[in-house]
Formats: C-alpha cells, structure tokens, sequence
C-alpha cells in the first residue's frame, strides 16, 4: 500500500468509526505545536486561496466533513491531490460522493456561516499519476460557481526560482496537529525551506519510505525538523514567492528531522491544470495509470505511514455519523476527461 494512500485510509477509518477509534498505524512521534505541524493559525482573509475539500456524508459533521485541502488556481479551478479522489479515501468513485464540496473563504471549519460550501462540476486526475510512487499526483476540481479573480493563486512555471534550494515557503492546512490525530479546527500555516534535490534524494533513495523524484516532487522542511506538513494537509499548497510551488502529497512521519515534506512539482503540470491541449502531464516515465491511490507515504488524513488526507486521528476529531467504511480496491478515481460530479446532499 503506497505511503500516502496508507495516512488516507488510516484517517477514513477513524473518521467513519466515530469517536475512540484508533489509528490503524500509529504515525511517528513528531515534533508539534499545532495543526500543520509546527504551524501557527493563520486567517484565509490572507490566503483566501487556500480551500478544504469536504463531504459530510463519507466524514461526518463535526469538522465540515473536511479530509483534504486545495489550491484555486482559477476562478472555477482549484487542484489537489489525485489521492484525495481514491476510492479508498472517497468510498467509491467521484461521482457518487453526492455531497462533496470545496469549502472557501473559512478559517474556522464549525463556522459554517462562513464563506461559502460550492458543488464540484468535474474532476480530472493528472493522467501521468502513479500511484506506485507517488509522481504526478495532481488531480483538477471545476466549480459549479466562480470564486473572486482575487482568490487565485498563480502557478510557478518551469524554472521558477522559487523552486531554488534555500527557498522561505509555507505550507498551509487543516490537518494533524501532532502526528497521531490531533486535527485543527482553524486553518494553520508553517514556514518551511524548499531542500536540494540531493538531499531529498538522500531522505528518500528509494527504500520502503519510498523515492523522490525530481521530475515530478520537491521537498521542504528544516534540519531540525519540527515544521511540517501531516495528515488531514493532502492536497494543500505549498507556496513560495507568491505562487503555488508544490501539493501537500506525502511523507515519513510529521515533523522528522530526517524526513522532510514531499511536494507534488507543480511547474510540469501547468498546461494540465489550465487545459492546454495535449498537455504534458509530469512524472516522466510514470506507468499512466488512472488509479488515485497515492503512494505509501501521500498525506491524506488516514494516520498511516504516509498520505495526509484527513481520515486518521485519535476519536477525538472523528466524524461521526459518516457513511460507513471505505470499500475495498484501488480502482480509477477519474479519467482526464472531465466528468460530472453529483451535486445533490
């Protein structure tokens, strides 16, 4: 099972178990002062691009249903991760989630009089996504309505030089406080530094936490660890110089000195998010398939070994009253073309 896939499942079940349930693998201990590991609360007034992905029928209520967060890159676009769309984290496919929604322009997941909960037209995952290593793990959300042009955040394009080792960014989310299911109910944020490529290389050479590859990932954090990104985070931006650098994707553990963020690399899938035609999708070399089910370190909240999706979590923060468990096998979580989302719920 991929590293992100396993945080996601691991965050589902919680989530879907109700209050008391345990993790089904306990995350390292890690270095934390709140949500977004070592983070701080920040007000999305000052980042009203970042969005939570949300279904309150699959995650229940009491944290607005969010599992995973977002970029709007588009008044009608926003991007997150591809394994956030995973059967294994949804329960099924896209479509039958009838309830899922992007959640904008709120700090405070319980203040549900704020900001606005908007239905998703269609979704396409990035068809280079492999799920075996995590590359290419980008997915594309329309909206059925327009957010503010001001809410868009740009896209860094290939050469950027915020990608450039020594890089000040932040990562922002949701998610994992702690590492072992503490989620936040307000929106945080973590200064992080954008690493060499070498060192990632050498905190991920391709052992069971997996590979980093250049093409496709970057990676940031701090020597000391202590700032990081954790379950729950998946899919949220990381930004530097003003643009979207990076995809909360996956990782070893929150906070590891040893063990940095791994970032889905935005610049290669420019012309993919934006709908050029016969867009290049990244992760050169990845096998193509469709599946969004991440690697085994992504960060969906699932409290496993790696994914930040927010499914796992001590009882505490769990979802109570969500559908029921999430069903078995990979499977395609959406093509590239784009394909109507239920809206009902």
């Amino acid at each position: 099972m991929s590293r992100s896939l396993a945080r996601v499942l691991a965050g589902v079940l919680t989530l879907v178990a109700g209050a008391g349930a345990a993790p089904l693998v306990q995350a390292p201990e890690a270095a934390a002062d709140s949500i977004v590991i070592g983070g701080t609360p920040v007000d999305v007034a000052d980042s009203p691009w970042v969005v939570a992905l949300s279904s309150r029928d699959r995650f229940g209520g009491t944290r607005a249903g969010q599992f995973c967060g977002g970029v709007i890159v588009a008044p009608t676009r926003v991007v997150t991760a591809a394994h956030c769309l995973s059967r294994q984290v949804l329960g099924g496919s896209v479509e039958s989630v009838k309830d899922f929604r992007v959640i904008t322009g709120r700090t405070e997941l319980r203040a549900e009089d704020q900001g606005r909960e908007i239905a998703v037209r269609a979704a396409r995952v990035n068809p280079g996504y492999d799920a075996a290593s995590n590359a290419g793990d980008l997915a594309v959300l329309d909206l059925a309505e327009a957010v503010p042009a001001s809410s868009v955040l740009p896209l860094a394009a290939a050469g950027d030089p915020a990608y450039a080792a020594g890089t000040a960014a932040t990562v922002y989310g949701w998610g994992d406080t702690s590492g072992f299911g503490d989620y936040a109910y307000g929106l945080h944020a973590a200064g992080v530094t954008v690493l060499a490529d070498d060192d990632c290389l050498r905190a991920y050479p391709g052992d069971a936490s997996g590979q980093y590859r250049s093409d496709s990932m970057v990676c940031a954090g701090h020597a000391a660890g202590g700032k990081d990104a954790c379950q729950g985070d998946s899919g949220g931006p990381l930004v530097a110089g003003g643009r979207l650098i990076g995809l909360v994707s996956w990782g070893r553990g929150c906070g590891r000195a040893d063990s940095p963020g791994v970032y889905t690399r935005v610049s290669p899938l420019v012309d993919f998010v934006t709908g050029a035609a016969g867009a290049a999708t990244g992760a050169t070399g990845a096998s193509g398939t469709r599946t969004a089910t991440g690697a085994s370190g992504t960060r969906t909240a699932t409290g496993a070994s790696g994914s930040r999706t927010a499914t796992g979590a001590s009882g505490s923060r769990t979802a109570t009253g969500a559908s029921g468990t999430p069903t078995g096998g990979a499977g395609p979580a959406t093509g590239t073309a784009a394909a109507p989302v239920g809206t009902g719920g």
